[in-house]
């Protein structure tokens, strides 16, 4: 829930907090970006081709 990622982070803004799960395409990843998540697990959608390397490269 970015919502609550986001919530979570204005509370606590030093929190090095990590999203994992749910994370289903690059779109997930900006979103979760614009919410000022600092890190994103995303394995399962990269293995099953939801996500690809391309696709990562707008966050490099």
């Amino acid at each position: 829930s970015t919502t609550l990622y986001r919530e979570v982070l204005e509370q606590y803004p030093g929190l090095f907090l990590i999203a994992s799960g749910g994370v289903s395409c690059a779109d997930d990843i900006r979103e979760l970006e614009m919410a000022g998540v600092p890190a994103v697990i995303f394995g399962k959608a990269l293995y099953e081709g939801r996500i690809t390397l391309k696709d990562l490269e707008d966050f490099l």
